[in-house]
């Protein structure tokens, strides 16, 4: 019985996926105060709770020179009091309404969040209003800040090898986009960071006409946008922020790079490669979706090309994996990972990944693989609609990007349209090693030698996996 039922229950998940996303099209709904805060409202009845998050068109890309990890640093200090909000107010409130807050900075973009019974939403605009306009930083909120933010660095970077070496890798494929520079901050910058940065990137960023809200759970369209027009309306626009960023872009990349990272710390070397990739454009969206089904064709699973050749087939990996999230303002990154078996060298795993490329390009796509990771993706649309909170950040970080909500409605289908050939062309074209950083991380060098030690394979030095961070990595 259990035989027959499996392929009922296959045909019912093919045919859920058009419907539910529809049932999600017809929850969303979009308007513009008339101060330029744009607004989403995704409709989910199914409990009475309700995620409110305000984005702003602001993270680290968008920090001037010299003040890395600012971003950072003001979402820190927004939590620190307003004219009206003692610190720490504002998250002892939302507690005290049974929900919980928190914020996170990316590349492109700050947010903050709040998730509460639907009939608390009105006080959480309050609060989130009022600091959008009257943040209060007083000198002992500075230097206790910067203090956190730098034992942060110390503890998610400094203290992990494989965090540092993920850092050198971005540093070294932008050549010259901010992309190149942490989100939490270069150390020796964020030692100086003071009032006056924090203050200048507040003033410059945070306003209506540069944030995005978005609202989603138990709610109507005409409730928020009552609400809204309460709380947000009131604040008038800046009309010095909100054009479109002005960032330095890159220089033809013309020859591939590489870097070494010795630390005694690491037990278990591996390589990271990290090729310069399109993003996803607003109603252009087939590349990105093309590089999003790459990844998983060739690192995404047991069954992928990476691991399948080179740790089943030529037994010269322990782990492999690709990466990829198109979810960027610019150029982004496609990396892969690779940790090299017991008594394979580093170089002998990347000149057997190089040759499983080249062969996978030449051979094409396996069609009932393709098959198989796109009825994956279909599935986990399905069950990603039970999750508003996941739901609010794919539009808001979609947006705060340069997306529309065209764009995060259409990406299923495109998903799903994108065909073998395309995968193909867009690998051929992101594949390129003279736009490409590989990285080595390994232990300590002997003494004297330029050669790296040979260790026995374990779990590396930090205890992590070795995995890239995206581009549009958070930074609580």
């Amino acid at each position: 019985m259990l035989t027959r039922l499996i392929p009922l229950a296959a045909a019912a998940l093919f045919a859920l996926p058009a419907a539910a996303q529809d049932a999600i099209e017809e929850q969303v709904s979009t308007f513009t105060l008339d101060n330029g805060m744009k607004a989403v409202v995704i409709e989910n009845h199914r409990a009475p709770v309700v995620t409110h998050m305000v984005w702003y068109r602001a993270g680290a890309a968008d920090e001037d020179p010299g003040v890395s990890g600012v971003a950072h640093f003001l979402e820190h200090l927004l939590f620190k009091g307003t004219e009206t909000l003692e610190p720490g107010e504002f998250s002892r409130v939302v507690a005290e309404n049974g929900g919980s807050d928190n914020a996170f900075t990316g590349q492109d973009y700050t947010a903050y969040f709040q998730r509460v019974a639907a009939d608390r939403l009105g006080r959480m605009m309050e609060m989130e209003a009022d600091r959008m306009v009257n943040l209060r930083i007083r000198p002992e909120d500075v230097e206790t800040e910067r203090n956190v933010i730098l034992e942060e660095r110390n503890q998610r970077v400094e203290n992990s090898p494989g965090a540092l070496f993920q850092e050198q890798v971005s540093a070294a494929l932008f050549l010259n986009h901010p992309y190149g520079s942490p989100i939490i901050g270069w150390k020796h910058e964020m030692e100086a960071l003071d009032r006056d940065a924090a203050l200048g990137f507040y003033d410059t960023h945070y306003a209506p006409n540069n944030a995005i809200l978005v609202v989603a759970g138990d709610v109507t369209p005409d409730e928020v946008r009552s609400l809204a027009e309460e709380h947000y309306g009131p604040i008038p626009k800046n009309d010095a922020v909100g054009a479109p960023r002005e960032r330095s872009q890159e220089p033809p990349h013309r020859a591939e790079r590489r870097v070494i990272l010795a630390d005694p710390r690491v037990s278990q070397p591996y390589l990271l490669r990290g090729y310069l990739a399109p993003e996803r454009d607003a109603g252009a969206q087939d590349k990105a979706a093309a590089l999003s089904l790459l990844a998983e064709i060739l690192g995404g699973g047991q069954t992928s090309v990476l691991n399948r050749e080179l740790q089943f087939e030529r037994t010269a990996a322990v782990y492999t994996s690709a990466f990829y999230d198109g979810t960027s303002y610019d150029d982004t990154q496609f990396g892969l990972v690779v940790v090299p078996a017991e008594g394979v060298s580093l170089e002998a795993a990347e000149g057997e990944l190089d040759r499983v490329l080249e062969e996978f390009l030449e051979e094409g796509i396996d069609a009932d693989q393709l098959a198989r990771i796109k009825f994956r993706l279909k599935a986990q649309q399905i069950y990603a609609l039970d999750n508003s909170d996941g739901i609010a950040r794919r539009y808001g970080s979609a947006l705060a990007s340069g997306l529309t909500v065209e764009d995060v409605q259409a990406w299923p289908e495109t998903i799903q349209s994108v065909t073998a050939d395309e995968i193909v062309a867009a690998a051929r074209e992101v594949l390129d090693r003279d736009r490409s950083v590989t990285g080595y991380l390994i232990g300590a060098r002997p003494e004297g030698s330029g050669e790296e030690t040979s260790e026995t394979p374990a779990p590396t030095g930090d205890g992590t996996s070795p995995a890239a961070s995206e581009d549009n990595e958070v930074i609580q």
